[in-house]
């Protein structure tokens, strides 16, 4: 069957909190919603960060469309659907934390376990297999989902880049959580939501960030990934 976005749900209503969102990516991700016409949370372990980076956001070019706030991550982990772009350090800490308030949501973990050393970057092994299924094993009753890997947080946060050239590759258990994260993921001008498998596939997703990474210092780029023949 063919890739067909029309068949995807309609999201535009939905609140997407992002725990860690004054990071690059989460801030990147919020952005490219906001000016999708998105509501978007932005959380932190400091609430005064969390509003301080919806007020940086919300004056950037076209991220009036949306409707950004910010607060603490107990505040992001009370949306619709939540992204977790966390440093993997604190990944299992956080989620912990949260875990009665994230209970019946959608998690889309973006987390990518990586290294660096002087030879550049390396994959970090996880116990449960990729940070997806840690997440889930530590939330047995969040719907999670792996998905924003490969997706440029240069490219997300440039107000001059109108459209951004790459697919998401979406990974879960439940389907409908994954059309969800999917057509969220088409909210992104440029951007598709593709389903790429079963969350026990997570960890190699998670992994090949480190070939991009090598990839854009090769050629000072910053590549994406797009899937073909789909």
């Amino acid at each position: 069957m063919p890739f067909d976005a029309s068949v995807l749900p309609d999201v535009s209503g939905l609140t997407v909190g992002v725990l860690g969102g004054t990071g690059p990516q989460g801030k990147g991700l919020a952005y490219r919603w906001a000016r999708a016409g998105q509501r978007v949370v932005l959380g932190s372990r400091s609430a005064e960060r969390g509003a301080a980076a919806a007020a940086e956001l919300a004056a950037f070019p076209g991220a009036d469309a949306g409707e950004l706030s910010g607060g603490d991550n107990e505040l992001a982990a009370g949306c619709d659907v939540v992204v977790a772009a966390l440093p993997y350090e604190g990944h299992a800490e956080t989620l912990t934390a949260l875990r009665g308030r994230l209970a019946g949501r959608i998690l889309v973990d973006c987390v990518n376990p990586l290294g660096f050393d002087q030879r550049g970057p390396y994959v970090v092994p996880v116990p449960e297999g990729s940070a997806a299924e840690q997440a889930a094993t530590l939330l047995p009753d969040t719907r999670v989902t792996a998905a924003f890997h490969h997706v440029s947080a240069v490219l997300l946060s440039d107000p001059d880049v109108s459209s951004v050239d790459t697919d998401v590759l979406v990974l879960a258990d439940d389907r409908d959580a994954a059309g969800t994260v999917q057509a969220l993921a088409g909210r992104i001008a440029g951007v598709r939501g593709v389903f790429a498998g079963r969350l026990r596939n997570a960890g190699q997703i998670e992994g090949l960030t480190a070939n991009l990474i090598a990839i854009n210092r090769r050629y000072k780029a910053h590549a994406g990934i797009r899937i073909t023949d789909v």
